[in-house]
């Protein structure tokens, strides 16, 4: 699914001589790396505030706990993505909503956010899917109507950019009250272990999660706010140092990729593609709006998982994300759920199926891939 070393090899001289010189100085935890990695992100975004930690769900969970959220408060976010963003909600012991998402797009339903608004509503947490952010002008209008947080799950859109309907641009991540992403190794800018970040463009919520991130301090041994133990290594920040640079390139790749994807299944009857929003068609050629962390297709006749045995029999890797929903999750169950709630959900974890998706990807094996999927579904 995703070629790693590929990308190391252009990439291995500079990550090798960072790594031997932290190894040297022994600078592990916040050492020079993490600190200008943390500047160097700052910039990219164009936000005011990066604060670096230990990996994606603690951001997600560390931007929650900035925000003062209390138990029993309602946070909203989407059924159908990794169960990340709900286990932190429960884990602070505030109250899941999940809602529906949108059948094109993959992300969080706007309409069914609004049914969910109940007065115990604090926030609600888009979970930017598969690459493209969910509609951020239709839920920023909710936030403002009905005083509440957004928490932008970014672990997928790193990179991607949002173009709001008064023209204004924005990185993925940047554009509600606070902000998360993941840095696992297989995200578009991906360290070699585990690495999160949290960012925003509030100055009293960012010293706020400075402090959490490490144990409450801001003075050493003196402990001001509840907190935990989160940071960025100084390896893992060097790694992405030199990754940083070539995200864009990186996503133009991926672009690329499903640009070639999606010109191949044109026209296949049983084969729907992914969509971009904020362009025209599929295979826009200026896209900037999707980075394609997945390339995720419906099939619609019914031959998903059989396509799914048969490309592992041709020797082509693929992905169901995601085949159970939240809401069936045993540790997730809810008498409060109808099924009838989530009809695109419940329709989506019969169809998708995501193809190998990364910068190494080549016109041969794209050919491949693609002729494996059209012959098997139209047979």
């Amino acid at each position: 699914m995703v070629d790693l070393n590929g990308q190391y090899q252009a990439i291995k001289e500079q990550v090798n001589s960072s790594i031997s010189t932290i190894l040297e100085t022994s600078a592990f935890i916040n050492g020079a790396d993490v600190k200008e990695f943390q500047k160097e992100l700052e910039a990219y975004l164009g936000v005011k505030h990066v604060i670096p930690c230990a990996n994606g769900t603690d951001a997600l969970q560390i931007a929650m706990m900035g925000l003062g959220l209390k138990p029993g408060d309602e946070v909203i976010t989407a059924d159908f993505t990794f169960a990340a963003t709900v286990e932190v909600i429960a884990l602070l012991q505030l109250t899941p909503v999940l809602v529906d998402v949108e059948p094109d797009t993959f992300n969080i339903d706007v309409a069914a956010i609004e049914r969910a608004i109940t007065p115990k509503t604090k926030a609600i947490v888009p979970v930017h899917l598969f690459g493209q952010c969910a509609n951020m002008d239709a839920i920023l209008a909710l936030a403002e109507k009905y005083n509440l947080f957004v928490i932008e799950d970014n672990a997928q859109a790193i990179g991607a950019n949002y173009t709001s309907k008064n023209g204004k641009k924005q990185k993925a991540g940047t554009i509600g009250h606070v902000g998360s992403t993941s840095f696992f190794p297989s995200k578009n800018l991906g360290c070699y272990g585990d690495g999160g970040a949290i960012f925003t463009n509030d100055d009293e919520l960012a010293h706020t999660l400075r402090g959490i991130v490490n144990h409450g301090m801001y003075v050493r041994y003196h402990h001001d706010v509840v907190g935990v133990n989160s940071r960025l290594d100084s390896i893992q920040a060097a790694v992405l140092r030199a990754k940083l640079p070539k995200l864009d390139a990186y996503c133009d790749a991926r672009r690329n990729a499903a640009r070639k994807y999606s010109a191949a299944f044109a026209g296949q009857a049983h084969i729907v593609v992914p969509v971009t929003t904020n362009c025209t068609s599929a295979i826009c050629e200026n896209c900037d709006c999707h980075v394609f962390h997945q390339y995720t297709l419906k099939i619609t006749n019914g031959k998903r998982d059989d396509l799914v045995q048969h490309l592992s029999d041709k020797g082509i890797p693929c992905g169901v994300y995601y085949p159970i929903p939240l809401h069936r999750q045993k540790a997730y169950l809810d008498d409060r759920y109808n099924e009838a709630d989530f009809p695109v959900t419940n329709q989506l974890i019969k169809e998708v199926i995501s193809l190998p998706m990364h910068t190494e990807l080549d016109d041969e094996q794209i050919e491949y891939i693609t002729s494996t999927v059209i012959d098997f579904v139209n047979a």
